[in-house]
């Protein structure tokens, strides 16, 4: 059964193999799907590739790390403690002011 899904730039969806991927480019004078899968790769499919394909729309993956597979969790800084905009510090917080 193919898509009856038009190609929405931002929608996520995902193929018969379980592959999650995002509609980042649309042209339809060229006839050209462009899609950006989970893990960071890239491809262009024509329009008659894309009413081939048999799709599930999904929501966007909550986890961000898809592309970044090759790094380990401590690689992504602290993400266990909460950083509130209060907490921060800007380079003009530090100077003193004369009246």
């Amino acid at each position: 059964m193919a898509t009856a899904f038009n190609p929405e730039i931002g929608a996520w969806y995902k193929n018969l193999e379980g592959e999650s991927f995002e509609v980042i480019a649309v042209d339809e004078q060229e006839g050209i799907v462009e899609i950006q899968y989970f893990d960071g790769a890239v491809e262009e499919l024509d329009m008659d590739t894309w009413y081939e394909m048999e799709l599930i729309q999904r929501e966007a993956p909550e986890d961000w790390s898809g592309p970044f597979d090759d790094l380990e969790r401590d690689d992504f800084g602290d993400t266990e403690m909460v950083r509130h905009p209060e907490d921060w510090s800007g380079p003009l917080d530090t100077l003193e002011w004369e009246e």
